[in-house]
């Protein structure tokens, strides 16, 4: 495949990724409001925040600290955190990235991001990941889960 995009290669592309999404999410008819107004963010500390996580998501060496699903959860009774908040949180980090960068770790935090929005997703709403719906697997994926006893999830 053919493409004049580089790939995410360190900090300096995560940088740019991140705060190219996040001029987005900010002029969002959607988003905006829940980042600008409800959580009230505060750039200057949650952008270096999010260039740590997403270096310690692709390259395990940022540092991050953190709690996302606490961070996410108190803003449940604040303002509507349901699935199509998350789709489209989504569909901007998609295509921010695929505005800026192509290749394997491009493509990797694409799906990294869509099971983090799964996640949070589900555990902040107290609602079944939808990723493991028993209705969406293969026979193969019903006879390997089923030697799995399931663990308690704790909030």
């Amino acid at each position: 495949m053919f493409h004049n995009k580089p790939d995410i290669a360190g900090r300096a592309q995560i940088e740019t990724l991140v705060n190219a999404f996040y001029d987005r999410v900010r002029a969002d008819a959607v988003l905006g409001f829940i980042f600008n107004d409800v959580a009230q963010t505060r750039w200057t500390t949650h952008l270096p925040k999010m260039y740590a996580f997403w270096e310690t998501v692709l390259f395990r060496s940022g540092g991050y600290t953190g709690n996302p699903l606490a961070a996410h959860a108190k803003l449940v009774p604040l303002t509507d955190m349901g699935r199509d908040k998350f789709d489209h949180w989504l569909r901007l980090f998609h295509a921010t990235v695929d505005d800026l960068f192509a290749g394997e770790r491009a493509e990797h935090i694409k799906s990294c991001a869509a099971d983090m929005a799964n996640v949070i997703y589900s555990r902040i709403n107290q609602v079944p990941d939808p990723r493991f719906d028993p209705a969406n697997l293969t026979p193969e994926q019903r006879a390997r889960y089923a030697q799995y006893k399931p663990q308690p999830v704790t909030p």
